[in-house]
């Protein structure tokens, strides 16, 4: 991995002021993961991710690069635009748009009721994930082909981990779905974490459809590529057919 890409990964998480580095305070639990559509260079995403990673939530990410073809119908289907993120509570029988409804929806139903500060306040949280964008214009927000996993990956992670953004955006631009395992500081889900692992360090993937299990961004994104980017020659075969 390059130092500019660490450098810039970085960068988004100190413009963001750590935003999602560690747990706030949890209310109840829910029984069914939370499904959350969205892609990773969206600044509007990053607060409903950054809200999941304090309140300690799991989600099923639908990633929706654009140009994208998985789930992006699937949002209109349902939604009715073509809008992100898209946030749906299989719980509580919740879909909604919005990045602010979202977050304030989060920590009404699964925190205390109060919204964490670096979020609490909608348009200077807007104002600073905007801003954080800029140093990775367009990482993580366009698709490109790959070989849709029969599975969706499991990825324990974090909002503010520059090496676990890293991670997120191939997983997003190849729209990989995966089971997000928010594991912030003071996580009470890193002692389970720690046990299957061996170590409390992420990013760490796991691909239940070739059973490859790793940590290091820069191993798991060679994984990806190597596993379910499309090669060259199938994308010429494929132009060719048509």
């Amino acid at each position: 991995m390059s130092l500019l890409n660490l450098a810039s990964s970085t960068a988004v998480t100190l413009l963001r002021g750590g935003a999602g580095m560690s747990v706030g305070t949890l209310g109840k639990r829910p029984e069914k993961r939370l499904q959350l559509y969205e892609f990773e260079a969206c600044p509007f995403c990053r607060k409903a991710r950054e809200a999941l990673s304090i309140l300690d939530l799991e989600a099923d990410v639908r990633p929706c690069p654009k140009g994208g073809q998985l789930y992006r119908p699937e949002v209109l289907r349902r939604g009715g635009k073509a809008q992100f993120p898209w946030l749906i509570d299989p719980n509580t029988g919740v879909e909604m748009y919005e990045s602010d409804d979202i977050v304030r929806y989060l920590f009404d139903t699964y925190g205390d009721g109060k919204v964490h500060w670096t979020l609490a306040v909608a348009p200077l949280a807007t104002l600073t994930a905007v801003l954080s964008s800029l140093p990775r214009p367009g990482i993580g927000g366009f698709v490109r082909e790959a070989r849709a996993p029969e599975e969706p990956l499991w990825l324990w992670s974090f909002e503010a981990s520059p090496f676990c953004r890293i991670v997120r955006e191939v997983l997003c631009t190849l729209e990989i779905p995966y089971v997000l395992r928010n594991v912030a500081k003071g996580s009470p889900s890193r002692e389970a974490f720690v046990a299957r692992s061996g170590k409390m360090q992420v990013p760490y993937l796991v691909d239940p459809n070739t059973g490859a299990e790793m940590f290091e961004s820069a191993a798991i994104v060679a994984y990806l590529e190597e596993t379910y980017r499309a090669p060259a020659s199938a994308k010429a075969a494929a132009g060719s057919r048509a």
